[in-house]
């Protein structure tokens, strides 16, 4: 995604669309229940029939251009130690990595980037620092299967996670082969989570039971059950 830039004296500086900056919980994931400020930026490269923030991949969609210094000093004021950067997909963001390499620099300071699992992420892993990465597996329901880029599974450890969001049997199975092929359950945390209103959670259990998973977690999301499921900035 092509990104503004503004003039700073004789320097560059690069800005980023950014639709929603707000404090909740994290609804999901490693850090499901905690605080979390959390970035949305604009603009997503795939198309999920189930995706519930398809307003902020919307051609005209209204968003603010926030430079790096003023993405960090808003996550400054906040106090809120853990940092969620989301969309869309923050990593088809031009000049990502320059906001990662900024972020290294902030003390206490813990950022997660919720990707959508088509984007390589070798050389945002090779920069280090303090972000660990949440990684989608498009099941078959949302109709972006083929685009996952599996070797990332090469690249992710224990501070990463995959995260399976599955509406069908045949999303739990895809589920189940993708974990035992790339032995997911023993590199890094792995998450089930429902297409909300899709599948009943206890089928997921059931299966989870049959095909002995251990070391995997369903996980509901929280945000949802806390308040309207169409509710933004939560």
């Amino acid at each position: 995604m092509e990104n503004i830039h503004r003039e700073k004296g004789n320097t560059v500086v690069s800005t980023y669309r950014v639709v929603e900056r707000f404090i909740s919980i994290n609804g999901e994931a490693a850090r499901a229940g905690e605080l979390a400020v959390f970035i949305r930026f604009a603009g997503c490269n795939l198309d999920c029939g189930y995706c519930d923030t398809k307003w902020a991949n919307e051609a005209g969609v209204p968003y603010e251009e926030l430079t790096e210094d003023e993405i960090i000093d808003y996550v400054r004021r906040t106090k809120v130690k853990n940092v969620t950067l989301t969309g869309g997909e923050p990593l088809i963001q031009k000049d990502i990595d320059k906001l990662l390499l900024a972020f290294e620099l902030e003390d206490d300071v813990r950022v997660e980037i919720e990707t959508n699992g088509s984007v390589d992420i070798a050389e945002f892993k090779a920069l280090g620092g303090n972000v660990s990465y949440t990684l989608d597996y498009k099941c078959p329901s949302s109709g972006m299967k083929n685009d996952m880029c599996l070797a990332n599974y090469n690249y992710i450890d224990k501070n990463d996670s995959v995260k399976f969001v599955v509406g069908s049997q045949e999303d739990l199975e895809k589920c189940f082969e993708i974990v035992r092929e790339y032995a997911l359950d023993e590199k890094t945390r792995v998450f089930i989570s429902p297409v909300y209103g899709s599948i009943d959670p206890a089928d997921i259990v059931d299966f989870m039971i049959e095909n002995d998973m251990n070391d995997v977690k369903l996980q509901l999301q929280l945000h949802k059950f806390i308040w309207d499921p169409e509710e933004r900035g939560v």
